[in-house]
C-alpha cells in the first residue's frame, strides 16, 4: 500500500499551535493514520464541500481534508473544535 503525503493549508497550519497538548497529540496521531489510509471507516464525505472532501473525528476536534489520489496527497483544509470547524 502506498503512503500518502500529508500537507496542511495555511489555515490548518495556523490552527495547530492553538490546540491544547492532548488534542494536538490526538490530531497528529490521526494525521499519521490518514497517511496510511485516507478513507478510514469512520471518515465521512462532506456534501456541502467540494467533491473529495472528508472529515474525521478525533475527540471534540475535526479534521477536514481533501484526497488527491492521482498524486497520493492528503491536503488538510481545516483543523478545529467541532463547534467552529464548519464556519
Amino acid at each position: 500500500m502506498s503512503r500518502y503525503r500529508i500537507e496542511l493549508t495555511r489555515h490548518a497550519a495556523k490552527s495547530l499551535p492553538r490546540l491544547d497538548r492532548p488534542a494536538l497529540r490526538r490530531v497528529q496521531a490521526a494525521l499519521d493514520l490518514l497517511a496510511d489510509n485516507p478513507r478510514p471507516p469512520r471518515a465521512r464525505a462532506l456534501a456541502q464541500w467540494p467533491a473529495g472532501t472528508y472529515r474525521v473525528r478525533t475527540g471534540d476536534y475535526r479534521i477536514l481534508y481533501e484526497i488527491h489520489d492521482d498524486v497520493l496527497l492528503v491536503l488538510v483544509v481545516r483543523v478545529g473544535h467541532r463547534r467552529d470547524v464548519f464556519r
